[in-house]
């Protein structure tokens, strides 16, 4: 485990999600890539119809605007999402979802991560 950052978090407790997730997978060109949590509403059956061809084509948008989808979470009324982004922004996060045609209901910079040990 790497030390912590100088101002960072007292060992043992939250973690800088930088310490946890290689840099290769976090940055671009040298520009630092923040995470973000973002919260979305769908009409009932909207989230049913994203096939593979549908994700391919978000993706892409995406990589427009420097952000990269990493995951979702769908609740178990298929009309939330909470989803981890990973972008330069949460400016250039928002513009993404404009481009994909969708709204962002919340967005958080979530910067540590906390493991349950």
């Amino acid at each position: 485990t790497p030390p912590p950052r100088p101002g960072g978090p007292p060992p043992g407790t939250a973690r800088a999600a930088e310490e946890l997730v290689p840099a290769a997978l976090t940055e671009t060109a040298s520009v630092p890539m923040h995470r973000y949590l973002v919260q979305r509403t769908f009409p009932r059956g909207a989230i049913d119809g994203m096939d593979a061809a549908a994700k391919a084509k978000i993706n892409a948008t995406n990589a427009q605007f420097g952000v990269r989808w990493l995951l979702s979470y769908v609740s178990a009324d298929r009309t939330t999402t909470y989803s981890v982004y990973e972008g330069p922004s949460k400016a250039a996060v928002r513009a993404a979802a404009s481009a994909n045609g969708t709204s962002i209901d919340g967005i958080t910079e979530v910067p540590l991560i906390v493991p349950p040990k």
